[in-house]
């Protein structure tokens, strides 16, 4: 009987982490007083809205906020600088917030009061260290030998200061055996910065500088540092684990020789072979690969009571019964990227697991992946290490600058997601890191980012689907027209433009830069529209040029949910990025239809402006 070992691991970890993120329900942690954590020295309040001036200036600066509930502030002095400790304890942990920090702010988060993930204005820093956003930091031992250095993170994934940024930090305590020594050490499972991946599995053997305490302890609170700067978070929410699973012990199975389409099918008939399971659920007791069908019967041990939620992973037909009652039933005969969850409720103590499995054809290897979790247990699977094939290995296809632009053609699924994907998009990439998509439909900037360009994978494996992945904290921008001409400034602004109004006619490439420069004609008006990055100011500029310009026409630079006018020309849309206009006296904000919406009228001058994230 054949095992199949090879990248098991790799497979395994990142089904794991994939799942993880779409676990269930966290819990808010409530801010309408400070009645969740331990008293302090006066420096944390709540209130009801927080702003900070965006500025490069890296001396220490203030939040400025006013009274309410909802948002938790640190205003520390000399006097009051005190840390924020919860009364919440956790041995593992998943936490989510949104924070925001004003320019050259430095605080920190303590899982457990001892294990730090940095939060600091790093803006536009090109290479970040243990200190900048998202840094695990190291402790203060002096001996180099047993010292820990900490990790700095993978990307610098930090905003600008004054925006709300978001983190989410799955965390697992250290462990103890009955004597209290310690047998595992803590570990940061993932942490994710703006959607941005910065850590993944990161191991910690010691409490990091400034703990609560240096001991090491199975349960502890969360802290955060008080005395170094202002600090503001809000929408915090948490899901604690119990340090239990899930298993499938005493395993029998039953094998026909197939090719089998359902359970039904073969069931009730006489098994080929019978025997016991060494390894537990796993497709692997059979003799063959391909067209066969199995039942594997066994105990499944359920450490507390709690509704479960069942996440299958499955080449082949599948269906599960616990206690002969129906869970699951798949009539695909794969599933690999889309996993199925179903949900039982289950008290503590011993039940039957029945597993049917059937392989009608040989297209891809059979695999039987079934993974618990419930709102008190961490994801965790009851199968086999042999159970999951592993699936041919698609390296990503990474497209990579040198000391040029780079211009790609391709689709791109809006804000993610599938049903909102741009055929005419181009996608451009600058050596500076700073990168956008063009879409070469209606003249609009559809989205930007900053860091390494695109993921080509889906465009170029196998036969393909045309569409590239942008890599890093992507901005989606619009995907509606942002020109147009109106003889009422109330018109509300055209989701997409009439047949024949608007006409590409491609793009050029700029000698001095390489960058393209895109072409269109807008009734009867001939468009030349250009962006550019501003490398020192960490911005991305967008000129604008119009000829033989007809009255009434604008530009919708920005929508949103909200659109908050700040100094010096800049406008904070949906609390996400700013709009910086080099000329505001044009610029009109307004709302319409339930958005708001910034525009700037179009005259003989081109439109100009930086869009900063």
């Amino acid at each position: 009987m054949s095992k199949h070992l090879p990248f098991f691991r790799m497979v395994f970890l990142i089904l794991f982490f994939s799942f993880k993120l779409g676990a269930q329900q966290m819990m808010p942690l409530p801010l309408n007083d400070l009645s969740a954590f331990k008293p302090q020295a006066g420096n944390w309040k709540v209130a009801g809205s927080v702003t900070s001036p965006f500025t490069k200036d890296k001396e220490h600066h203030k939040l400025d906020y006013t009274a309410g509930a909802g948002i938790l502030v640190n205003d520390n002095d000399a006097q009051h600088n005190s840390a924020l400790i919860s009364n919440l304890e956790h041995q593992d942990l998943d936490i989510e917030f949104e924070f925001m920090m004003p320019a050259g702010s430095n605080s920190g988060i303590y899982l457990q009061g001892r294990y730090e993930v940095q939060l600091f204005d790093s803006w536009g820093k090109a290479v970040p260290d243990i200190t900048d956003l998202g840094g695990i930091y190291r402790n203060w031992e002096s001996d180099p030998k047993t010292a820990y250095a900490g990790k700095a993170p993978m990307t610098n994934a930090a905003r600008p200061p004054g925006i709300w940024q978001k983190m989410f930090i799955s965390f697992s305590g250290p462990r103890f055996d009955a004597n209290g020594k310690k047998i595992k050490n803590a570990r940061f499972n993932k942490v994710l910065i703006n959607n941005q991946l910065v850590h993944l599995n990161v191991e910690v053997p010691q409490p990091t500088g400034g703990p609560i305490e240096n001991n090491e302890v199975s349960r502890g609170p969360l802290m955060i540092q008080g005395d170094h700067g202002s600090v503001a978070f809000k929408n915090i929410s948490y899901r604690t684990f119990e340090d239990a699973k899930v298993e499938a012990t005493n395993v029998s199975y039953k094998y026909w020789k197939g090719p089998y389409e359902y359970d039904d099918d073969f069931k009730n008939k006489k098994a080929d072979l019978t025997g016991k399971s060494p390894e537990g659920i796993t497709w692997d007791v059979s003799p063959v690969k391909d067209f066969f069908a199995l039942q594997l019967t066994g105990d499944l041990q359920i450490p507390i009571d709690d509704n479960y939620y069942i996440s299958t992973i499955y080449n082949g037909n599948l269906a599960i019964y616990i206690d002969d009652q129906l869970v699951k039933k798949i009539s695909r005969a794969w599933d690999w990227d889309r996993p199925a969850k179903s949900t039982i409720m289950l008290k503590a103590g011993k039940h039957k697991i029945d597993v049917y499995f059937c392989r009608a054809d040989a297209w891809l290897p059979p695999a039987i992946g079934i993974f618990f979790e419930s709102d008190k247990l961490a994801l965790h699977g009851i199968h086999a290490r042999s159970s999951l094939q592993p699936r041919e290995t698609t390296y990503p296809i990474l497209v990579k600058l040198d000391s040029k632009p780079k211009v790609l053609r391709a689709f791109l699924d809006f804000n993610g997601q599938r049903s909102q994907r741009l055929t005419h998009t181009v996608g451009v990439g600058d050596p500076s890191g700073i990168h956008y998509v063009y879409n070469n439909s209606n003249g609009s900037l559809a989205c930007v980012w900053r860091g390494e360009f695109v993921d080509a994978t889906p465009m170029w494996h196998d036969r393909g689907d045309g569409s590239f992945k942008p890599l890093g904290d992507v901005v989606f921008l619009t995907n509606e027209p942002q020109l147009d001409v109106v003889t009422d400034p109330s018109s509300p602004h055209p989701k997409t433009y009439e047949e024949g109004r608007f006409r590409s006619r491609g793009y050029t490439i700029d000698k001095s830069s390489g960058a393209p420069v895109f072409h269109y004609e807008l009734d009867g008006m001939k468009v030349q529209d250009m962006c550019f990055p501003d490398a020192m100011e960490n911005t991305l500029i967008r000129e604008i040029k119009i000829e033989n310009t007809v009255p009434g026409t604008r530009c919708r630079i920005a929508y949103g949910n909200e659109i908050q006018k700040l100094e010096s020309g800049r406008y904070l849309i949906n609390g996400r990025y700013m709009i910086e206009l080099a000329d505001p006296s044009g610029a009109t904000l307004r709302k319409s239809e339930g958005f708001a919406e910034l525009f700037i009228n179009a005259g003989s001058l081109p439109i100009r402006y930086k869009t900063i994230w």
